[in-house]
């Protein structure tokens, strides 16, 4: 009621201090974020996306930098998608490109496979309509349109101002995902207490 109408539309108030940015496709988000963020993030990096295949493409060294930051104690995981899951071959009917999701998965974990740390990888089909990235404070989420593929997806980047905001939210969701997502036996010592 003390703030003109004008001064509350140009000041960011309550949950909305925790929007970043929004972009119309993930593909527009800037080419160095992930690449920072990765960089940048000290104690929590987690990859939820279905497949997370743009990473290794946009991010010089990837496993690398990954397995560099698990062995100094970070907690790095990665929720892939089941590539054996029917969710996942309805998707690859929808998206109709040659290269389908399950190469992309077999790519990832690859990639994860060449990190000097083993990194915590678990499966799941239930992200297939939203992916989550994590890195400390910030996470960027990506929803998924239609038939387009994840780079086409309306994306948001948030950073943590309050508890309880939507950053929490998506940070909740990601562990619900986790927690109830099928374990790799290839990668069970990452997950194991001294495992990294």
């Amino acid at each position: 009621m003390l703030w003109p109408d004008a001064v509350r539309r140009a000041v960011k108030l309550g949950a909305d201090r925790e929007l970043v940015g929004v972009y119309a496709r993930r593909s527009d988000l800037p080419r160095s974020l992930f690449r920072e963020l990765i960089e940048g993030a000290r104690s929590r990096l987690w990859f939820g996306g279905y497949t997370s295949y743009f990473v290794w493409l946009d991010v010089p060294n990837a496993a690398g930098t990954l397995g560099a930051k698990a062995q100094g104690g970070a907690d790095v995981r990665f929720l892939l998608g089941d590539p054996a899951s029917p969710v996942t071959a309805g998707r690859d009917r929808i998206e109709a490109t040659p290269l389908d999701l399950g190469t992309r998965i077999a790519m990832t974990r690859a990639e994860i496979g060449k990190s000097p740390t083993p990194l915590a990888v678990r499966l799941s089909d239930r992200h297939i309509a939203m992916s989550v990235w994590v890195f400390d404070d910030d996470a960027i989420v990506a929803t998924h349109i239609g038939g387009a593929l994840g780079q086409d997806s309306v994306t948001f980047h948030l950073r943590q101002r309050e508890s309880g905001g939507p950053f929490s939210r998506y940070v909740e969701h990601f562990e619900a995902l986790w927690a109830d997502a099928a374990q790799q036996p290839a990668d069970a010592a990452a997950e194991q207490p001294g495992g990294r």
